[in-house]
């Protein structure tokens, strides 16, 4: 039987790991495409989804790739358990996973899921924290291998609020497999100190590099991506005003788009609010790969769920 893990955090994996998912999202992205249908690898299998915050991306991939995967999945809203406040989290953990083969949780605060993973019998996924966003930067590292075709030496651009949870989880990415990320943004509104001191000890190692900084025309010059997320997200709403007018001077836009490399993409990971982190010409212009980020949710995410359930044999495992 597999040992237990986790998925709270890009850290819970290695660099080796991280790649090795995404070579399953490859083959399962494939197999779909080619045959119309995946193989029932996750049969009988139950996820177990658990939301204290409103989605789109993340409750549909989820859904729909442990569908194509032959599983099932259980919908549980905040009206429905109430963690730490109607159920204790310890308890919600114990007999979710004494039923379910796997949880997903997308809350407010990271000790949430760190607690459910405590208590849980079966792996735990974090759909989504305050303090990181490991799910979507698995499809964005995806996304980009796609485009790109590697990782080593690129120069990854964050442009906004960096004190973010996507932030977060792209450096951790960024540094262990060897890309060169720049976090841009007022101060105020940078990376937590301690996400930066684990980042760069995994750049010395791949020979990458993590740099925040304050100047963005100066910073996106040679960027091969430029990222952004919005300035305002669930949880910070009574802070929009001070935000936006923060955050003013840190919009992608064309004129800042023409710095980085001519081949260079766009990237969004949505819901995105055209007019104020991005224009709407550099969302739906054909450097943009936002909707290519969002449908590789779903393969990426079966990659994972996959790999933690150990539901494939390592000759399948090949791609």
């Amino acid at each position: 039987m597999k040992q237990k893990r986790n998925f709270l955090s890009i850290s819970d994996i290695s660099a080796r790991e991280f790649e090795e998912i995404l070579l399953l999202a490859k083959k399962l992205k494939r197999q779909l495409k080619q045959k119309g249908r995946n193989a029932p690898y996750l049969a009988g299998k139950t996820l177990i989804q658990i939301y204290e915050k409103p989605s789109l991306r993340t409750h549909a991939s989820f859904d729909i790739g442990m569908a194509q995967l032959g599983g099932h999945t259980l919908y549980f809203g905040p009206e429905h358990i109430g963690l730490g406040k109607r159920e204790p989290v310890k308890h919600a953990a114990n007999v979710l996973s004494r039923m379910g083969d796997i949880l997903m949780a997308r809350v407010f605060d990271h000790q949430t899921v760190v607690e459910l993973a405590k208590y849980s019998q079966v792996p735990v996924i974090n759909g989504l924290s305050d303090c990181e966003h490991p799910c979507q930067v698995l499809a964005d590292m995806m996304t980009i291998a796609e485009h790109k075709g590697k990782f080593r030496g690129l120069k990854l651009v964050y442009i906004g609020d960096c004190e973010n949870n996507v932030t977060h989880s792209l450096a951790l990415a960024a540094g262990f497999l060897g890309m060169h990320f720049v976090a841009i943004g007022p101060k105020g509104y940078l990376m937590h100190n301690d996400i930066v001191k684990e980042a760069e000890k995994y750049a010395k190692l791949s020979r990458g590099s993590i740099r925040q900084v304050h100047n963005a025309p100066e910073a996106v010059k040679g960027a091969d991506v430029v990222y952004t997320d919005t300035w305002v997200s669930m949880g910070d709403e009574k802070e929009k005003v001070r935000r936006r007018k923060a955050l003013k001077a840190y919009q992608v836009n064309t004129k800042l788009m023409k710095l980085a490399k001519p081949d260079a993409i766009f990237m969004h990971d949505m819901p995105a609010h055209l007019g104020q982190e991005v224009t709407e010409d550099v969302f739906d212009s054909g450097q943009s790969v936002a909707y290519d980020q969002a449908e590789n949710r779903l393969h990426a995410q079966k990659g994972l769920l996959v790999w933690l359930l150990g539901a494939m044999k390592s000759k399948e495992c090949r791609v």
